[in-house]
Order: structure tokens, then sequence, then C-alpha cells
């Protein structure tokens, strides 16, 4: 099955400094999230939760791109997407 994001929903981990997200393989849920150094690519100041969420929504489609790359390369049950990752 393809990977896909039906849901455009996102929250922002303060604790963990990343953005979670969620994509779908079928009916299985896949929980991904971004870290906010990545984020740092798009938004050169992400001193906020609302910038962070801004900064992802800018750059949704490399991140979904990302992501789908992320999971294509391996199986796991989290996964998590660095600066390297949108190269």
């Amino acid at each position: 099955m393809m990977l896909n994001f039906p849901n455009r929903s996102r929250s922002y981990d303060g604790a963990a400094k990343r953005v979670r997200f969620v994509g779908y393989d079928g009916t299985f849920q896949i929980p991904f999230s971004i870290e906010v150094g990545a984020l740092l690519k798009i938004v050169p100041l992400i001193d906020t939760e609302e910038k962070c969420l801004a900064a992802f929504d800018a750059a949704r489609v490399p991140i979904l791109d990302a992501a789908q790359k992320a999971y294509a390369r391996c199986d796991k049950s989290f996964y998590v997407l660095t600066e390297a990752d949108l190269r």
C-alpha cells in the first residue's frame, strides 16, 4: 500500500521540540514527527508554537515527501524526521 496523509492536522510537542503528524498505510496509522531544527530551514526564527506550525504548513509537501521516503526505507512504529530528511 501507499502511504497517504488524508488528515491535515498536526500538533506541536514542546517537550520534544517536534511537530507531530500522522500518515496512513491502508487502515494502519503511522505516527511521524519532524524536529523543530529541521523547520528552521524554512523559517529562520521559530520561537512560538504558532511559528512552528506555520513552518510545517509552509513546507507540508516536502515534509510529506520526506515522510514517504523514510517509511519506504524501513519499517518502524514511529518516525522522526530531521533536517537531513528534507535534503
